[in-house]
């Protein structure tokens, strides 16, 4: 448990307020974040929760201890976008053989991209398909209170039909009337639903698709809608007694601590997921703190295969496809916190060296010293909603103990502990004179003062046999 002296407080989309961290349970911390649909590489935009959230997992545990916090992230495995690939990758395979391919190989590879971003592997990943029961049980209890009915083997659930009832309003989230989020959302316009705004709890499936047996005595075998899947893997995994799934009791019970994702989540899915859970489970909210973090552009411009700027994480750590280098994953770790998480960021050539460069400067001032105590002005900062420019401004303070910098950079996902004694500094002196070339001397000039940065001085000179132009570097002590 905390000792007291630390001020956790966190922005809570909910509220639209940075509030004091109070946990439901003094001694136990529960979270919740959406994870990955696994059918296909996971794009640099979807690292950026995962490493958020990594941090703030971090933080928790070194807050509480790491016995005392839960951290839940999901892998959906049963969706639309899988079924489509896995008739595409592997046409001469059974359908549901092609699915299993496909999403173990994607698991697989989301996994080992996450950990090369140094994040911690969560408490629990709950697959979607291991969960339908819940899921099942949950859509029987909207359907017995009147928030879901039955159409042409759907199961659909009412946003109109919950605010009719006493209690939360659909729309507290993402706090606009529905008139406007309809006009914003993308709907399924279908004949069965009585209403627009109506969303899919389950559907049935399509000969060869993946399928269950149906509740809410549908006699067809179907599928869950993606809504549904988080709330009962959240519940299954997150509610007390841990594990103990629906419980109506004591409504008290059904309520974790936080959840989160990205910005784009919060309405449909984040916003369903509220609507689901606390009209199955008879509670005023699902988790007390949502936090939400910005969107991601790249090199300015909104990340598309249109735009030729889509980047996955296995390409910018084992490719040349960004800048013509392979980033190491502690490098795209940095660039990601120097934005404040609740702040858009463009992920650019330019964020990703100045990274680089400051990883650079606190590996040499780090170099030999064994890891400190983390000073507790660094926490409180940390502490502060994540505010990661105050904390590493603190951290690249010359008078900053380098056993405590050691620290508090593990604190965050960063290993100062070995020294980078080899600078790949010709890839840096090949850019720098194709710009020279391009008369580009802006670019050069930067290159150039950020390998000064990082302790290289270039001399440029002319070859005495051929005139061209020369660099050479040396490391200033």
């Amino acid at each position: 448990m905390t000792d007291g002296t630390t001020r956790l407080r966190l922005h809570n989309t909910l509220t639209r307020a940075k509030e004091d961290f109070v946990p439901i349970a003094a001694d136990h911390v529960r979270m919740y974040v959406c994870g990955p649909t696994v059918y296909d590489y996971a794009h640099i935009g979807n690292a950026r929760p995962v490493i958020v959230f990594d941090v703030l997992y971090r933080l928790l545990r070194h807050l509480y201890g790491a016995a005392h916090v839960t951290y839940v992230r999901n892998i959906t495995d049963v969706d639309d976008k899988i079924n489509a690939r896995a008739a595409r990758d592997f046409p001469d395979l059974p359908l549901n053989e092609a699915i299993r391919k496909v999403t173990e190989a994607t698991n697989a590879q989301f996994q080992a991209d996450v950990a090369a971003l140094g994040c911690l592997e969560p408490d629990a990943q709950p697959r979607a398909t291991e969960y339908i029961g819940e899921m099942k049980a949950m859509i029987d209890r909207l359907v017995a209170e009147g928030v879901a009915y039955v159409a042409e083997d759907h199961v659909l659930f009412s946003p109109s039909a919950m605010n009719a009832r006493k209690g939360p309003r659909y729309g507290a989230l993402s706090r606009r009337p529905l008139d406007e989020m309809l006009a914003g959302a993308r709907v399924d316009v279908a004949s069965y639903k009585r209403d627009e705004m109506d969303f899919v709890l389950w559907k049935p499936s399509k000969p060869g698709e993946p399928g269950w047996p149906s509740p809410a005595g549908i006699a067809v075998q179907g599928r869950p809608g993606w809504h549904i899947e988080c709330s009962a893997m959240s519940m299954a995994k997150l509610l007390e007694p841990f594990g103990g799934g629906l419980r109506c009791d004591d409504p008290e019970k059904n309520v974790f601590d936080i959840h989160g994702g990205g910005i784009d989540l919060v309405f449909p899915h984040h916003e369903n997921e509220i609507a689901q859970s606390c009209c199955a489970l008879g509670t005023e909210r699902m988790a007390n703190v949502w936090m939400h973090n910005g969107f991601l552009q790249v090199e300015g411009r909104k990340m598309a295969k249109s735009e030729g700027n889509f980047v996955t994480i296995n390409e910018l750590l084992n490719t040349e496809k960004f800048g013509g280098r392979r980033w190491p994953g502690e490098v795209l770790r940095l660039a990601m916190l120097m934005t404040h998480y609740r702040e858009p960021i463009d992920f650019s050539l330019r964020k990703l060296e100045e990274a680089e460069a400051v990883l650079a400067k606190w590996r040499r001032r780090a170099a030999g010293a064994e890891t400190g105590a983390i000073e507790p002005v660094l926490l409180d900062a940390l502490a502060d909603d994540l505010d990661m420019a105050s904390y590493f401004r603190l951290l690249s303070d010359a008078d900053l103990a380098p056993g405590s910098l050691k620290a508090a950079a593990a604190l965050v996902g960063l290993d100062l502990s070995e020294l980078e004694t080899e600078i790949d500094v010709a890839d840096f002196v090949a850019r720098r004179l194709a710009f020279i070339r391009e008369k580009n001397w802006a670019e050069a000039d930067r290159i150039r003062d950020e390998l000064l940065a990082q302790g290289v001085q270039l001399k440029d000179g002319k070859d005495p046999a051929t005139g061209e132009r020369v660099t050479t570097w040396e490391v200033k002590r």
